[in-house]
């Protein structure tokens, strides 16, 4: 991994979300109604990923900063939780599914036997998003169809 690459990743992956989510808390806490602050990290930040360190790394520390964010802003009614997903059909890893012994070693070790897809998300998204979640910060979610069970 080059610097660059490094700080490219690092860019998106942690700036982008802490000045987006510094933008949504200034909004939520001057309106008074609490919010919801959700953030899509990764399995990597949990697993090894080779040639991803970068990736992992800024992955982990988003959910590092959804726990500080979750404890700091509860007292606002903000809460603050991250998804991580497994392998999940994308452009993004488009190049690895095309891979065929790539999904034959790792499909087989996803108890459900497919890829994600982003609609396997919908329904934890919208507990998320809703006062069904009122009492739910400071978490993570495993959408990965059991890979990091197995």
């Amino acid at each position: 991994i080059s610097s660059e690459e490094w700080h490219a990743v690092f860019r998106v992956n942690m700036d982008g979300v802490f000045y987006t989510f510094q933008e949504c808390i200034n909004h939520m806490v001057e309106a008074g109604n609490g919010g919801s602050l959700v953030v899509t990290s990764s399995t990597s930040a949990k697993f090894g990923a080779p040639r991803s360190e970068h990736y992992a790394a800024t992955k982990a520390g988003v959910n590092s900063m959804i726990q500080g964010l979750a404890v700091e802003y509860a007292r606002y009614g903000i809460r603050a939780n991250s998804i991580l997903p497994g392998w999940i059909e994308s452009a993004m890893t488009e190049n690895a599914f095309a891979n065929e012994i790539f999904q034959k070693k790792v499909l087989a070790r996803v108890p459900v036997r497919r890829w994600g897809t982003p609609q396997d998300f919908s329904g934890l998204a919208i507990y998320l998003a809703s006062d069904a979640s009122t009492y739910h910060t400071g978490d993570f979610f495993l959408i990965d169809g059991g890979y990091s069970a197995f």
